[in-house]
C-alpha cells in the first residue's frame, strides 16, 4: 500500500460515521510503521503529555529520566525548587546524559567527553573546546520541554505553542477536584511491556463491553459493565462514569481504606474513568486513585506504566502496607487480563484478511478515539 494511499480521508468515510453506524478504523492503522510514525509527529510530539508525579521529585536535585515515545528526556527540580524538562541527549554528540530512572545529583554530567550541564539545564562546562572556533557554551544548553503540573501530575510538551496545560485539561480539574489528588502520593509504580499497538490499549481501557468477558473472575463481580457510561467531556479528554458504590481498587470481598474526605454525591455513588488524550488513563475512586501512562514504543509495542495513589494521610497509618495490599492484588490480577487481551488482539489485527468491524453501544468512546486520531494524523481536507 502507498502512503498516499494509507492516508486518503476517502478510507476512513466509515469510521468518520456516528458511532452507532461507524466502522473500526483499519488494520493497518494499528501495525504499519509508517502510520506509527505519522501518529508519533502529529499527536504526541505536539500534545501535552503525562510523565511522573511532583512527590517523585521532592528535593532540589532530585530529578527521573524515561524514554517518552522513543525520546530521552530527564525530569529534574532545580535549586530554585522549580521543575524543568530538558531532552536526556548531550548536545556535544548525542549520547544520553542519564540512564533511566530516578536519582539525585548537583548536575548532569555526560560520560564519554564529560560535558556538564546544570539542574537549569546550561552547560557548564565542555572540556578541550578551547580551540573549536565560534564555540559559545551558551548556545549549548540542554534543549528545554515545556512542562506544566496540575495536582501532583507533571507534563510536558515537545514541541513549542499550542494551548498551555490548563486549556488542554478544560473542564477536567473542575470535576476531579473533590479527589484532591494534589494531596496523594504514589506508593507503588509497575511498568509493562505489551505486545500490542498504543491504540489497542486505550481503547481496551476506555470501554466496558469487555469486562463481563475478559474480567469475569475479577472485576466484573463488583462493577458490571452495564453500570459504566460516557459523559460529557469539555476539554482534551473523554469520561466514563460507573454508578455503583465501593471502591473500583477492591475486589469482591476485600475491606480497605476509609473514603476520601470532601467527597460529593456523585463521587461517593460511583468511580470516574477519564482518557486524557492521547493516551493516559486515570482512575478515581471512593478511597484512591490510580493511573495508567500508556506509551507507544513502536508500533506494536507499548510500555505500559500503573500508579497506585492514595491520600498521604492514608499512607501515613500504620497499617498502610498491610491494607494497600489487598489494592496491589487487585491491580495485580486485572492488569494481567488487559495485557493478555491487547495482545492477543494484536495478533489478530497482523493479518491480512482483517476487515473493520462495528461496535457496540458500551463501547461508543473508541470511535471517539479513532477519530481523535484522524483529525490529527490524516491530511487536512
Amino acid at each position: 500500500m502507498g502512503t498516499d494511499s494509507m492516508f486518503d480521508p476517502a478510507r476512513f468515510a466509515a469510521t468518520r460515521r456516528p458511532a452507532m453506524e461507524a466502522s473500526s478504523l483499519p488494520g493497518f492503522c494499528y501495525r504499519s510503521p509508517e502510520w506509527y510514525e505519522r501518529e508519533i509527529e502529529r499527536i504526541f510530539m505536539r500534545e501535552w503529555l503525562f510523565v511522573g508525579r511532583e512527590e517523585q521529585i521532592p528535593a532540589p536535585g532530585d530529578y527521573f529520566s524515561m524514554d517518552l515515545v522513543e525520546e530521552p528526556i530527564v525530569v529534574v527540580r532545580g535549586q530554585d525548587r522549580r521543575v524543568r524538562a530538558f531532552s536526556a541527549s548531550c548536545r556535544h554528540r548525542g549520547t544520553r546524559i542519564v540512564e533511566p530512572g530516578e536519582g539525585h545529583c548537583t548536575a548532569f554530567r555526560c560520560p564519554y567527553h564529560a560535558w556538564t550541564y546544570a539542574l537549569s539545564g546550561e552547560l557548564l562546562g565542555a572540556p578541550e573546546m578551547q580551540q573549536t572556533r565560534q564555540f559559545d557554551k551558551r548556545d549549548f544548553g540542554l534543549v528545554p520541554l515545556a512542562v506544566d503540573t496540575w495536582d501532583g501530575f507533571l507534563f510536558v510538551k515537545f514541541t513549542p505553542g499550542g494551548p498551555g496545560l490548563s486549556e488542554f485539561l478544560g473542564d477536567l480539574p473542575d470535576r476531579l477536584a473533590r479527589y484532591r489528588m494534589g494531596d496523594m502520593v504514589c506508593t507503588r509504580r509497575v511498568t509493562w511491556d505489551v505486545a500490542c499497538n498504543w491504540k489497542v490499549y486505550v481503547e481496551n481501557a476506555m470501554e466496558a463491553y469487555h469486562v463481563a468477558f475478559v474480567h469475569r473472575k475479577t472485576i466484573e463481580e463488583t462493577l458490571p459493565m452495564n453500570v459504566w457510561r460516557a459523559e460529557e467531556a469539555r476539554g482534551s479528554y473523554i469520561i466514563l462514569y460507573g454508578a455503583a458504590p465501593g471502591s473500583l481498587a477492591l475486589l469482591e470481598g476485600d475491606s480497605g481504606f476509609p473514603m476520601i474526605e470532601g467527597l460529593g454525591q456523585k463521587e461517593l455513588a460511583g468511580s470516574y474513568i477519564p482518557l486524557i488524550y492521547p493516551s493516559t488513563m486515570l482512575g478515581c475512586t471512593v478511597d484512591c486513585m490510580w493511573y495508567l501512562q500508556i506509551l507507544p514504543a513502536g508500533p506494536e509495542r507499548t510500555r505500559v506504566v500503573v500508579g497506585s495513589c492514595f491520600p498521604r494521610t492514608t499512607t501515613q497509618r500504620s497499617d498502610f502496607e498491610q491494607v494497600a495490599s489487598v489494592y496491589y492484588k487487585r491491580w495485580d490480577a486485572t492488569i494481567p487480563e488487559d495485557n493478555w487481551i491487547s495482545e492477543r488482539q494484536q495478533r489478530g489485527l497482523r493479518g491480512r484478511l482483517t476487515r473493520p468491524g462495528r461496535f457496540s453501544y458500551r463501547e461508543d468512546l473508541v470511535p471517539a478515539i479513532a477519530n481523535y486520531v484522524l483529525d490529527r494524523v490524516l491530511p487536512p481536507a
